[in-house]
């Protein structure tokens, strides 16, 4: 006779042998960002080591990248200690034995800082070794290594992009532009952005404008507009989604790479020439 509670199975030093059932990581619908407050895990394009990328509470509106591990507080010098708390990167410490450091301090790529304690150097050189071993396997290629890069005027590194009535510049050629979200896997959305079935961008001459000792437009650029499409479209893109995730509630697991445009500060990104050197473009050339 088979008893209507049967027993938990459990293995061998006790503990339960059954699996918790996983849940995907959502956001409440009155959460005012979508952002998991948790860890980006990412490599450093220098040196090929891991690092944890935080939002961050100073000034300073870029995430942090932290080294992984926490550190004994003794061997890391105060300013350069940070602690995390609710996924949010403080830069100071909070007064237990532990704290972080920026893998800028350690990354073997970057020159040494001048006060580096015998503990965080035994850490740089571990991170050396690692780098090397990468770069043996052929994993990473070291910036020597490079050819120089050549900006094609069909296919800019970092287009502008022209949608909710603002300018903005991208970290990646549009067709490379990856969705932010979170999937059921728990991992990035590897689709892009712009998608086939979706209706695309146009490739159009805009008005540059610097800003001096006045206003004046100087010149044109091509940039991706996407003022024609509707709002909803805009937004998908503003948010950094591909069409699965346009109306998903999933939480983001990146931070979104669209930067506003800043002519003084990103002119070596103007192109005055459209994509393929001829007429309006409707898609993500």
């Amino acid at each position: 006779m088979c008893s209507a509670n049967a027993p938990t199975p459990r293995r061998w030093d006790g503990t339960s042998a059954r699996s918790p059932r996983s849940r995907s990581l959502r956001v409440d619908a009155d959460s005012p960002t979508r952002l998991a407050r948790a860890a980006q895990p990412g490599r450093c394009p220098d040196c090929g080591n891991r690092v944890d990328w935080h939002p961050r509470t100073d000034s300073d509106g870029r995430p942090v990248g932290l080294h992984p591990q926490e550190l004994p507080a003794a061997a890391v010098p105060a300013l350069s200690r940070w602690h995390v708390s609710s996924g949010i990167a403080h830069p100071a410490h909070d007064g237990t034995p532990w704290c972080r450091i920026p893998h800028t301090a350690l990354c073997p790529a970057r020159s040494a800082p001048a006060a580096l304690t015998p503990q965080l150097t035994t850490l740089r050189r571990h991170l050396a070794l690692h780098t090397r071993r990468l770069i043996n396997n052929g994993t990473l290629t070291t910036p020597a290594a490079t050819p120089p890069e050549r900006t094609e005027p069909c296919r800019p590194a970092r287009p502008i992009a022209h949608l909710l009535g603002v300018h903005y510049i991208a970290d990646r050629p549009i067709g490379a532009i990856q969705c932010v979200a979170q999937t059921r896997q728990r991992h990035r959305c590897t689709r892009p952005v712009l998608d086939d079935q979706a209706p695309h961008g146009t490739w159009t001459l805009a008005p540059t404008t610097l800003h001096n000792h006045r206003s004046r437009t100087v010149e044109t650029m091509a940039v991706y507009d996407l003022t024609h499409l509707a709002l909803a479209e805009q937004l998908r893109w503003r948010h950094q989604h591909c069409p699965g995730h346009a109306a998903s509630s999933a939480a983001d697991l990146a931070l979104t790479e669209w930067e506003p445009f800043d002519a003084r500060l990103h002119h070596q990104h103007i192109h005055q020439r459209l994509p393929h050197g001829g007429r309006k473009q409707h898609h993500g050339a």
